[in-house]
């Protein structure tokens, strides 16, 4: 009887695991599919043409609104001067242009902040650097703090690894004072990356966001459904942050871009995407600061769903874009069932029973994602979209190997257990040359990497068991599974390995958290 109700538990995990992924790629083919018929409709009725005179353009207005760029910053020695010199740069009228550099830092970060704030007020740029001594709420409280200083009707937020280009203000800002856009609350741009082609695992994370951008982001605001602010590379109407019904910047989630964002569309305000403005960035260069962003952004985004569930539910949406939200919020989620499906499946193998509901028979919708990616690179790279689509797999096995690490972040978000907002560290990375192990900020290996090793043993045997048992089907999902957490777990070594052996190089000395050319002439 006990050994029944273990089989019918399992089955129903299995179950629910498999479901959870056909979920998850129905949801990237459908998105691909919108993103196709928008372009298709677009064509016909000629907006492509209006929509980029009407968003693309600089600004002609005769009234340029006063406009507050904010910086929040926290330790970040190689880029917080390349970040204030782009923002500097911004083509805007310099009477109505205020840069607040929101700094938390604790290292050599503020005297360069600094520095550099007094070159460009000196050319009369006003740019202020506003330091806490505590880093109270974090990057939100540090947002809300910086708010109740800001003179800007408008406010244009980027994070420290990004360089805006001189004209993106003149390509934002019209979004907001046309006669259509009276109710538009954020804008959001698109990211590039200043290092894409740094390394495969940045030609991974390329291909990823690429597909988030150029396709999700796009398909929903086409359609209508509610999509998120992305924290970096948008601008804020002041307004909207400080309506009592969206209630301002908040701390409770470590997603606080993308509350808010949610918030201020539960509240009647609308998001404009702009696919066209690009925004670069650098993207991570070490795969354990890789999993530490993921680590975050999972935790923040299920922490954001458990917040929202009922506001969503309860917000006067359609069925359709309230499901649609839920989809997007629990998109982390995914990581969990991948766990669930991994431990179950060999104990069904051994026990000889057929699972009800197939991996193979998800052939359909799994074609969702690669299609979504290749898409992407499609629209972006028509000439090597191939070569850049090829990453593909290294991005399923990197899926694949996080997926332990981001269950145990959606674990704590769905339990509300909180935890210190962990920064992604920047390394100004982005020629070949450029090491990033050298720098003092390099991560170092955590515990979870022996259950990572002990999962790619575990995924190994139930290979083992799948050819033993003629599982041909199941076979190749445990492959993924096996490589994916061996990838993950052994490079995490080796890259521990390098920053140490630099450091030791340096004879035991910590490695500076610099370079000679992030402080020349600052």
């Amino acid at each position: 009887m006990l050994n029944a109700l273990f089989m019918v538990g399992l089955q129903i995990l299995y179950t629910v695991g498999a479901t959870g992924l056909a979920i998850y790629g129905l949801q990237a083919l459908t998105l691909t599919l919108l993103k196709l018929r928008e372009e298709r409709l677009q064509k016909q009725e000629n907006l492509r043409t209006h929509r980029h005179c009407e968003l693309g353009t600089p600004l002609n207005s005769v009234y340029w609104p006063p406009v507050t760029v904010q910086l929040p910053i926290f330790n970040e020695v190689h880029v917080v001067g390349r970040l204030i010199d782009a923002c500097a740069k911004l083509e805007y009228p310099s009477d109505r242009l205020q840069i607040h550099v929101l700094d938390d830092s604790i290292d050599g970060t503020t005297a360069i902040a600094e520095r550099r704030a007094a070159f460009w007020h000196k050319r009369g740029v006003d740019v202020q650097v506003l330091h806490r001594s505590k880093r109270q709420g974090f990057k939100a409280g540090a947002l809300k703090e910086g708010l109740t200083v800001a003179t800007g009707e408008f406010i244009a937020v980027f994070d420290a690894d990004f360089v805006p280009p001189p004209d993106f203000l003149n390509r934002t800002i019209p979004s907001f004072l046309r006669e259509s856009g009276k109710d538009i609350g954020f804008v959001q741009t698109r990211w590039t990356h200043l290092n894409g082609e740094y390394s495969a695992l940045t030609r991974a994370q390329a291909l990823a966001l690429d597909g988030h951008f150029v396709v999700e982001q796009a398909a929903r605001h086409a359609v209508g459904l509610s999509f998120g602010f992305n924290g970096s590379a948008g601008v804020w109407r002041k307004a909207c942050i400080e309506d009592p019904a969206v209630g301002g910047w908040q701390d409770d989630t470590l997603c606080e871009d993308l509350d808010l964002s949610y918030r201020a569309q539960l509240a009647g305000w609308r998001g404009d995407y702009l696919d066209d403005v690009e925004a670069p960035a650098e993207l991570p260069p070490q795969l354990l600061a890789f999993k530490r962003q993921q680590f975050r952004w999972a935790k923040g985004s299920v922490a954001t769903l458990r917040k929202l569930a009922t506001s969503v539910w309860q917000g006067g949406w359609p069925t359709l874009k309230r499901t649609a939200a839920y989809v997007h919020l629990g998109g982390y989620l995914i990581h969990p069932l991948l766990l669930v499906l991994l431990l179950v499946s060999p104990l069904l193998m051994l026990s000889g029973s057929q699972p009800y509901l197939p991996l193979a028979y998800l052939s359909l919708v799994s074609i969702g994602p690669p299609a979504l990616y290749a898409l992407a690179q499609q629209r972006l790279h028509k000439r090597d979209w191939l070569r850049r689509w090829a990453h593909l797999p290294l991005l399923m096995l990197l899926g694949m190997g996080l997926s332990l690490s981001n269950s145990v972040a959606a674990w704590q978000a769905v339990f509300g257990k909180g935890g210190a907002f962990l920064r992604t560290p920047k390394f100004r990375v982005e020629e070949s040359s450029d090491l990033w192990h050298r720098s003092g900020y390099a991560l170092e290996l955590e515990p979870i990497v022996a259950a990572e090793l002990f999962l790619a043993l575990y995924a190994g045997i139930g290979c083992f068991i799948a050819f033993i048992h003629g599982q041909w089907l199941n076979l190749p999902f445990l492959a993924l599974y096996a490589c994916g957490y061996a990838l993950v777990a052994v490079f995490g070594v080796y890259e521990t390995w390098m920053a140490r052996a630099s450091r030791m190089r340096m004879g035991g000395r910590p490695a500076k958290p610099f370079r000679p050319k992030d402080l020349v002439k600052y």
